[in-house]
């Protein structure tokens, strides 16, 4: 797909000091500090730089911005600095298997076709938007329900009716965009409030927009229109109601992605990646070959860390991604450094 674009696809050498997967918050930051720590740096993304927060409409609480960043805005910037210090990216493509090799490299080959070697890594994927499976939903995809927040989408439901499904932040984020356009906008949230999950900032400007509607202890029943979504079947409390809807924008968290080391890295039960002070806990250490305990952020996979949404136990907010992004590297360094790599 990055092929037919025009988009780089191929490696410009054999051997990297670092291959970074992903291109978020947490990935861009890795490659920031290993590009101007002197490291040679690739960063393989599949979709776009910024991830699912490059998707967001208005980031508010992310430290520096007074006045709120778009998370376009701040996910371009750090794909600009990255390069501006020398690190390579390929778009468009995804690692399609990984694997250790005796000398202590990690073999990838991407799905490009294109094969090279990382003297370590930083899986840094993220999650996918989860699928919302309720009749009718997958017959409206990209004909009024749309995953994530959409935001260029936004303006073409100037007047008309919308709903949200989810309660965390980014469907707060979402709401909040949408209804500078929309007529009305309802937000489908299956918690009986709001405050669980999302911060009190967003809580606060949500229940005093006139044009927002939350409807708690909700779920999709089923979607319904002819050639384009009209209307979204709710079951709540009082049984199924019918909400007049142009549009549907579905935020219900993210499943993590491990294409190609899901099979090879160590996960919890739902699938993220395990690191440094979950591994300790193991009672059979006999799969980790060093003497030394697994470093904070470092995978199953000696030199292989993991940063962002897609670990366990990760909080998820830019800010810790981003941080954890940075710690990453440093790791690396203490990786790289260590007798015999």
């Amino acid at each position: 797909m990055g092929a037919r674009a025009g988009l780089p696809t191929t490696p410009s050498d054999d051997l990297y000091d670092v291959v970074v997967v992903g291109a978020g918050p947490a990935g861009l930051t890795a490659a920031v500090y290993a590009a101007s720590e002197g490291l040679r740096t690739l960063v393989c993304e599949r979709h776009a730089p910024g991830g699912q927060a490059g998707t967001s409409s208005r980031i508010e609480n992310y430290p520096g911005f007074p006045d709120g960043i778009g998370g376009a805005e701040l996910a371009a910037g750090a794909y600009q600095q990255a390069r501006r210090l020398g690190a390579e990216f390929l778009i468009g493509v995804e690692i399609e298997s990984a694997h250790p090799e005796s000398d202590q490299t990690i073999d990838l080959t991407l799905t490009s076709g294109a094969k090279l070697r990382g003297r370590c890594g930083v899986i840094a994927t993220g999650v996918a938007y989860r699928q919302l499976n309720a009749p009718g939903v997958e017959q409206f995809a990209g004909r009024g329900v749309h995953y994530g927040s959409a935001t260029d989408a936004a303006p073409r439901y100037g007047g008309r009716e919308v709903v949200v499904v989810g309660g965390a932040n980014s469907a707060g984020q979402a709401a909040l965009h949408l209804a500078a356009y929309a007529e009305q906008v309802t937000m489908l949230v299956r918690a009986e409030s709001l405050a669980g999950s999302m911060s009190r900032y967003l809580v606060d400007r949500i229940e005093s927009h006139e044009r927002i509607t939350v409807r708690t202890g909700t779920r999709v029943s089923r979607a319904e229109g002819g050639e384009w979504l009209d209307q979204v079947v709710v079951e709540g409390p009082d049984g199924e109601v019918s909400v007049d809807a142009g549009g549907m924008f579905v935020l219900i968290g993210g499943e993590p992605l491990t294409a190609g080391v899901e099979d090879w890295l160590r996960c919890d039960a739902g699938g993220y990646l395990m690191t440094g002070p979950e591994l300790y806990a193991e009672a059979d250490r006999d799969w980790w070959p060093l003497a030394r305990d697994p470093l904070f952020l470092e995978s199953s996979q000696p030199g292989l860390f993991v940063a962002g949404d897609v670990r366990h136990g990760s909080i998820k907010r830019v800010a810790s991604a981003v941080g954890e992004g940075a710690t990453s590297i440093s790791l690396v360094h203490s990786y790289l450094s260590s007798p015999g790599v």
